[in-house]
């Protein structure tokens, strides 16, 4: 009894030997006496020849490679840095990889064709340009360098994203004087600008007012005048207040008698 149960417990640990499970993010090739087959296996279990074959499981979902090296820049100087580069291979692809590049193809060819892009973009840039708005174009112009480089090899570069950047103290600390004066020079333009608002509005105000007293002065003629003294001469005659009126003809001027208080 106890030979048959080793029987079965062989027998089910051979059984087992013959099958590999592909998950979900993965795809499986076949190596049958050394060679890879070109077709791939997606989830599920699948049963093989352990004496002759083995499934070999390849990643297809977004790998994240995150690399800590120093940049060179384009006045000579080494930036530290760390740097993810987002990537996947591309499930079809996924025989040809191993046959071209082997197992370890983030080592053989990723990082190499990384370490190549990252030196030849960065040269072209200077230090504060990696602070400030220009890395996402550093950025961008790595990755496409890259997905020129690894073109054919079945892998797809999504992203490289600079995540930290470690500048020199002392350019760190230009830098960010420089920053601080064009804040300042930002803040005084804006004052500059409010005073000349003002200074323009005084001005239109003040132009209204001349205007307003020029229309006023060419309206007062003489005949204007003239006329305005006949009706305060009227208004003056029809007052029922004693008072002595002289007039030239032209403009009446009243001269009030004195009251018996006075």
């Amino acid at each position: 009894m106890s030979k048959l149960r080793i029987i079965l417990l062989l027998l089910v640990a051979i059984s087992l030997s013959n099958c590999a499970v592909i998950r979900q993010g993965e795809v499986g090739v076949k190596r049958t006496l050394g060679k890879y087959s070109d077709r791939t296996y997606t989830e599920g279990m699948r049963v093989f020849n352990p004496f002759s074959s083995l499934i070999v499981k390849v990643p297809i979902q977004t790998e994240n490679l995150e690399v800590e090296l120093n940049l060179p820049s384009k006045e000579g100087l080494n930036i530290g840095a760390i740097i993810s580069i987002l990537y996947s291979v591309q499930p079809q692809e996924a025989p040809k990889l191993l046959r071209s590049v082997g197992k370890q193809y983030e080592r053989n060819i990723i990082l190499p064709v990384f370490r190549s892009a990252v030196a030849d973009v960065t040269a072209r840039f200077f230090a504060k340009d990696m602070h400030t708005g220009e890395r996402g174009t550093i950025e961008r112009a790595i990755e496409e360098q890259m997905t020129k480089l690894l073109e054919g090899r079945g892998i797809e570069i999504e992203a490289v994203l600079i995540k930290s950047i470690q500048l020199p103290p002392n350019l760190a600390r230009a830098i960010e004087e420089k920053l601080e004066a064009e804040q300042r020079a930002l803040r005084m333009e804006f004052v500059l600008e409010e005073a000349r608002q003002e200074a323009e509005r005084r001005r239109i105000e003040a132009e209204g007012v001349r205007d307003a007293q020029k229309i006023i002065g060419e309206g007062l003629s003489a005949e204007v005048l003239q006329f305005k003294s006949i009706e305060a001469f009227l208004k003056l005659a029809q007052s029922p207040n004693a008072k002595i009126i002289i007039s030239d003809g032209d403009m009446p001027v009243m001269v009030a008698p004195k009251s018996d208080n006075d």
